[in-house]
This record gives structure tokens, sequence and C-alpha cells, in this order.
């Protein structure tokens, strides 16, 4: 049931942050000059879908362990990391704001490695799970920095 609730509100958190993307992905975002190894939009919805799915399995995995003092830290670095992944989506596309989000999302990238790291040392499995989170926000993370870069005035 654990792993269950997580894998929803790690769903939910996603699909808030989408109300952000949604108010400029079709007009602001499109504007943008991007960099050659810029996705298709379509792309993303599914990844990111998947993404939270194997964060919440991963989350629950660490909330069904034993309680202790490090599951607690784990448990709120993850909370952390998955508000600094809501608040990206809305320093990017709701307020623009190119440099912002790529600072954010570097202090992100450093939440979801701390995460990996302490939810490896308590379960194994959990923190394997965010290995292709962690992949795909360092590719992010590049691309933000580059639609920056080529739109910065």
């Amino acid at each position: 049931m654990k792993i269950a609730i997580s894998i929803i509100v790690c769903l939910v958190i996603g699909y808030a942050g989408s109300f952000a993307t949604a108010s400029s992905v079709n007009d602001w975002y499109l504007t943008l000059n991007k960099p050659i190894f810029n996705p298709p939009n379509w792309i993303f919805g599914p990844v990111w879908t998947l993404l939270y799915i194997l964060m919440g399995i991963s989350f629950g995995v660490i909330w069904q362990q034993q309680p202790s003092n490090e599951r607690n830290v784990a448990m709120l670095i993850f909370a952390i990391q998955l508000l600094l992944n809501l608040s990206w989506s809305f320093l990017f596309f709701y307020f623009k704001l190119l440099l912002g989000a790529f600072i954010e999302i570097v202090i992100l990238w450093i939440f979801i490695a701390a995460c990996i790291i302490v939810f490896y040392k308590i379960k194994s499995v959990a923190g394997y799970l965010l290995i292709p989170y962690i992949l795909w926000v360092s590719f992010a993370t590049i691309l933000n920095f580059s639609i920056y870069w080529l739109n910065k005035t």
C-alpha cells in the first residue's frame, strides 16, 4: 500500500508541474532557440510518467523499512528533491527564468544524488530505481543550460 501511495503522490506532483509547462510549451517555448539534441516535445510526457512511477516505487520501498533516523533523513531528502522537481517547471516554463531554472536544476541534481546514496544504504534497489531519474535530469540540466545560452540577451 505504501508503494501505491508513493507512486500516486509522485504522479500528482508531476501532474501539478504540467500546469506550469502547459502554460507556455505551445507558445513561448516554441520561440526559443534550442540545441540540435533537443528531443521532440511528445517524448517528455511518457519519460516523466515512467520516472515518477520509478520514484514512487523507490520511495515506497524506503517507507516500508523499519523506522529509523536514517530512513527519516532519506525521506526528507526525497521530499526536498520532489519539491525542487516541481519548482523547476514553474521557474522554467511559467516564470521563464532560464538561468534561475538552470541553477535550481543543479541543486535538484545534488539532492537526487544524495537521495540515491542514502536510499542505496538503506535498501539498494531503492537507490538503483533512481538511476534513470538522475540520468534524465543530467540530460535536462545540459539542455536547460544550452537553451539559456542560446537565448541569453
